[in-house]
């Protein structure tokens, strides 16, 4: 069947319509996350668990072509999808890190200004206390002196900031409203802000 301009076949031109719209209202929403939270330009930033980026885009726009993203997660095909979307956006300021799905983290010491752990502290990524210690301690380790790390405890928020203050961060800031889980679903919930301690208490 041959379509003219001005024509559309059974409603599909509408349908796409509504999701280019529910697409372009998701990233605006996920443009203000990341700068209430405190995203600013120049910034060198750690998306752990970045999934297929609904929150790295919008942070590698903010920080500009002087700031730096390392966008770390264990799926693959995530990960490529998420690349071809910053050489879309002539975005030149990402990095891939492909993870074991282990806490550790192939980042030198103090490397970056602001780690994001949106809906990866649970259960489900690191069943064990003890790995998620673990894993906050590396995330202290590559946080540099004065910054900060900003945690969306989805499925373990009773527990997160007594192991996340154990790993010598002290809660700074706390935001309620909307978030985004698993790219495309708008929640309420609350994102808690811990600045590294200068030195060990």
């Amino acid at each position: 069947m041959r379509l003219h301009a001005g024509t559309h076949e059974h409603g599909k031109e509408p349908r796409r319509d509504e999701e280019e719209g529910r697409r372009i209202d998701l990233n605006e929403r996920a443009v203000r996350i990341v700068q209430r939270i405190g995203i600013r330009r120049w910034q060198t930033v750690l998306d752990f668990g970045c999934g297929f980026g609904i929150y790295t885009i919008p942070v590698a726009r903010i920080v500009g072509r002087k700031g730096k993203v390392y966008a770390l997660d264990k799926d693959k095909d995530a990960l490529d999808h998420l690349m071809q979307k910053a050489d879309s956006a002539h975005l030149k300021n990402m990095e891939i890190i492909t993870s074991s799905g282990g806490p550790k983290i192939e980042l030198p010491e103090e490397s970056v200004d602001v780690a994001l752990l949106f809906d990866v502290l649970h259960h489900y990524y690191f069943p064990q206390m003890d790995e998620r210690r673990r894993l906050m301690d590396e995330i202290h380790r590559i946080t540099k002196a004065n910054g900060f790390i900003s945690v969306w405890p989805k499925h373990l928020e009773s527990e997160a900031r007594d192991e996340i203050e154990r790993a010598n961060f002290y809660l700074e800031k706390e935001y309620s409203g909307t978030l985004i889980h698993n790219n495309k679903d708008i929640e309420t919930g609350r994102v808690m802000n811990f600045r590294k301690k200068l030195g060990f208490c």
